[in-house]
């Protein structure tokens, strides 16, 4: 045990330095300016704390959570593989860039040769794509899995994300070329009787890998933003819905809160997504994190690609 007699000048001096260095952010020249000593002198005693027990090092990485909490998500929503992105900040776009990363290459691992890829759209599906590298595969074919056309701003970057994920892939695409939403029914059905329209239709419902991710039901929703839905629609949905998947809105018990909108959405349905043998959900964000929930607890992925901050708030 230190006694008082066991501290000395030294002691003192050296925890003013480190404290200096380390608190105050000064560079040993300063510190050596502010003491009163050389440079030499100051990494000295830097170093003599450090030997005494002064200065504990301690490196938080984020990794190490990261890992603790993807078995955490994978037992309590029974997912085949969970991957969390580690971006260094919350910021919603530094996000969903470590999402595409992270997605990226988790899509890269699960495609082999001749499959069919269902994918939708959105802005964290686009990230996905920009990061998606060129795969050295053979026989594999991508499928829009929901409408997208739009003639309101921002875009919804359909046809860039389809392409440069057939472009990674060598892959043959088949573009979807409707709105995500029809006014009427009528119109829509009338429409997806059109054979080539019900041959890809047909072919979204036999991909065997989705890739897919949960829209919010925030103003920033994309659907909102671009003129799908009525002012009286928009207001239902931010009552009723918990989020959407491939425009598909579902609410708190997992379920299609609105048939008569879902009657007039494009593309495959929930029940047969969930039917579907790989289905990698790739999601982030504060405002998704109910809808997250309610989609994990539905059933709706087999492997998820979220980022560290909302895994965090999932459990707890």
């Amino acid at each position: 045990m230190m006694t008082v007699m066991d501290f000395g000048a030294r002691d003192a001096q050296s925890i003013d330095a480190v404290r200096l260095y380390y608190e105050q952010g000064m560079s040993q020249g300063e510190i050596a300016d502010t003491l009163g000593v050389s440079r030499p002198t100051v990494s000295k005693l830097v170093q003599h704390a450090k030997d005494r027990g002064y200065v504990q090092i301690v490196v938080n990485d984020p990794r190490e959570r990261a890992h603790e909490m993807a078995a955490a998500l994978q037992d309590r929503y029974g997912l085949r593989s969970v991957h969390l992105a580690v971006p260094p900040t919350e910021d919603p776009d530094t996000v969903r860039d470590a999402l595409g990363r992270t997605g990226a290459r988790v899509l890269s691992d699960l495609v082999r040769d001749g499959d069919l890829v269902g994918m939708t759209w959105g802005r964290t599906m686009y990230a996905l794509a920009r990061h998606l590298p060129a795969q050295d595969r053979q026989g594999v074919e991508v499928v829009q899995l929901k409408g997208g056309m739009s003639q309101s701003a921002p875009g919804t970057q359909d046809v860039e994300t389809l392409t440069m994920v057939a472009r990674a892939f060598e892959a043959f695409l088949h573009y979807l070329p409707l709105p995500a939403i029809f006014e009427s029914r009528d119109v829509k059905e009338l429409v997806e009787q059109e054979r080539h329209i019900r041959r890809i239709i047909d072919l979204g419902r036999q991909a065997t890998i989705a890739v897919f991710t949960v829209g919010t039901v925030s103003d920033q929703a994309l659907l909102f933003q671009q003129g799908y839905l009525t002012d009286a629609e928009q207001h239902r949905m931010r009552s009723h819905a918990a989020g959407d998947i491939a425009s598909h809105f579902f609410g708190a018990d997992g379920q299609v809160c609105d048939p008569d909108l879902d009657a007039r959405t494009v593309g495959i349905g929930l029940d047969e997504l969930r039917r579907k043998q790989t289905r990698l959900m790739v999601v982030g964000g504060r405002d998704r994190v109910h809808g997250v929930d309610v989609a994990l607890r539905a059933g709706y992925a087999t492997d998820l690609v979220i980022d560290r901050f909302t895994a965090g708030r999932l459990v707890g």
